[in-house]
């Protein structure tokens, strides 16, 4: 009997915790910034499915969180990161 992986959010990884990307919520916006497509602009920075990442550091509570995506490093909201669907390692 093989176990389905266990998924969580980008949001929910502790620090120096990793991952691989599996999915991004489609059509989410943000109107607090003009209305942007966020998972459009995610998957421009590199956070397309397959990729692995790393939670480098978090904020205070409800604050910002530092992502280690192949070489680089991004700051992401909170709302963003429970946007991607990540494979925990």
């Amino acid at each position: 009997m093989t176990l389905a992986p266990t998924l969580t959010t980008l949001d929910a990884l502790k620090a120096g915790q990793t991952g691989t990307v599996i999915t991004l919520q489609p059509n989410a916006t943000a109107e607090r910034d003009g209305g942007i497509d966020v998972s459009r602009r995610l998957m421009e920075l590199g956070f397309v499915p397959g990729e692995r990442i790393r939670m480098l550091k978090r904020g205070l509570t409800g604050g910002p969180i530092a992502v280690k995506v192949g070489q680089s490093t991004f700051a992401l909201r909170r709302f963003e990161a429970a946007l991607i669907s990540i494979q925990p390692e």
